[in-house]
């Protein structure tokens, strides 16, 4: 090969050595991650479920099927949708014995066209005894994208997040624990001023409140026990983690590794499912994808409790995101792990 030869492939080779050096930096990188990780629960055998996990299964299953198909589609471009989900998000909290309340914004650009140009956040809490007032922040947005049902994104984060809220409902902590229904995560709102967990984690910054995590949950009811049934969005990943969509994700940034570790330690010792763990950096697709990234953006550590969505989950941002293909025993597996993990960093 001359030197003019040499010269023409010059820049496709440079492109390979990069791709490559890419690849072993996420393999070598999240390899070291996951030894840091605690001890894995990948090929755990799945008991039958409890009673409790099947009463659990039950209530998950009500309130995802009257979020996807009473209600259905749920945003600001479909009128009285996301009134209707209010009414109804205030009157399931009530239930529980708690006193919820909203936080009402004002919504920024085209979007004030929509609903008086008001959006609200939903949010009950369980006060803490601790003085100088610590909170854990737990949230699920409601809304579900354009021309999508949303049943697994997110009526399975608010369907979660009703039965941790109902469980704790009688159970105080040291810490303060806010249980909150975010408006507007969804496009076209996604990553601005206008998602509801932008401007609740805006109004808490404001007010110097002590936030010592926030979990964000979003997408928690799709598995698959088929081989090749889970993706990954960068090279070296899939060498890491498994193929089989079966386990439940927590994703942060890696800055946060530390909550990671603690929150995927307590899970994996309570939990009946497997859990996977991932500090990844926050350019990495789907890291920062939900209601966390608004937390992040306010100095506040977050973490997001996730199926990984469009990464197992072919009907996502879809109509055919319905209630039928969830799977409810492996959500109340998930929700009843996380009461744990809020014991934990609520104490």
């Amino acid at each position: 090969m001359d030197h003019r030869q040499r010269r023409k492939w010059q820049p496709l080779i440079s492109f390979g050595i990069a791709v490559t050096l890419l690849v072993l930096f996420f393999v070598i990188t999240i390899g070291t991650w996951k030894v840091m990780m605690p001890a894995t629960t990948r090929g755990m055998q799945i008991s039958e479920p409890t009673s409790d996990e099947l009463k659990v299964a039950a209530q998950l299953q009500k309130d995802v099927q009257f979020l996807a198909t009473e209600i259905g589609e749920r945003n600001l471009f479909r009128p009285g949708s996301m009134e209707r989900t209010v009414t109804w998000l205030m009157m399931r909290f009530e239930e529980t014995g708690y006193h919820p309340f909203i936080h009402e914004y004002l919504l920024q650009g085209a979007a004030r066209n929509y609903q008086d140009g008001v959006s609200k956040n939903v949010i009950t809490e369980i006060a803490g005894y601790e003085k100088n007032n610590p909170m854990i922040v737990i949230g699920a947005h409601y809304d579900s994208v354009f021309g999508s049902p949303g049943a697994n994104d997110n009526a399975s984060g608010i369907a979660v997040l009703l039965s941790l809220a109902e469980y704790f409902s009688d159970k105080p902590q040291k810490f303060t624990i806010l249980f909150v229904a975010f408006a507007n995560e969804e496009p076209p709102f996604f990553q601005t001023s206008n998602m509801g967990s932008y401007a609740y984690a805006r109004h808490l910054a404001d007010r110097n409140e002590n936030i010592k995590a926030m979990i964000a949950l979003d997408g928690l009811g799709y598995f698959s026990d088929s081989k090749g049934s889970q993706h990954y969005p960068a090279p070296g990943i899939g060498l890491i983690y498994p193929k089989t969509a079966n386990y439940i994700g927590f994703v942060t940034r890696l800055k946060d590794i530390s909550l990671l570790r603690k929150v995927t330690a307590v899970f994996r010792n309570k939990a009946t499912i497997p859990s996977e763990g991932a500090a990844l950096p926050s350019i990495v697709p789907g890291t920062a994808w939900s209601d966390h990234w608004s937390f992040w953006q306010h100095g506040f550590s977050g973490i997001l409790v996730t199926d990984t969505l469009l990464f197992r989950d072919d009907a996502y941002h879809t109509a055919n995101d319905t209630p039928g293909r969830l799977d409810y025993e492996r959500m109340a597996r998930v929700a009843i792990g996380l009461r744990a993990v809020l014991k934990d960093l609520a104490n």
